[in-house]
């Protein structure tokens, strides 16, 4: 049955599909180690996330200058 080439398409598709996911996977955890180290980085320059957000917008209750 393995000379049936409807068989030998869908295990090649399946083997593909199976290479793909796992290329998928190894990106996220390259992006995820990248994102980890720029973090990490930005932390030890001082960056704080929580307070870095600026505006060029005046707050409603300061005065522009």
């Amino acid at each position: 049955m393995a000379d049936d080439p409807v068989d030998k398409f869908l295990t090649d598709q399946k083997a593909l599909e199976t290479q793909r996911h796992e290329l998928i996977k190894e990106t996220l955890r390259q992006k995820e180690a990248a994102i980890k180290a720029f973090d990490d980085k930005l932390a030890r320059l001082g960056y704080d996330g929580e307070h870095a957000k600026r505006s060029h917008h005046p707050k409603h209750d300061e005065k522009p200058e």
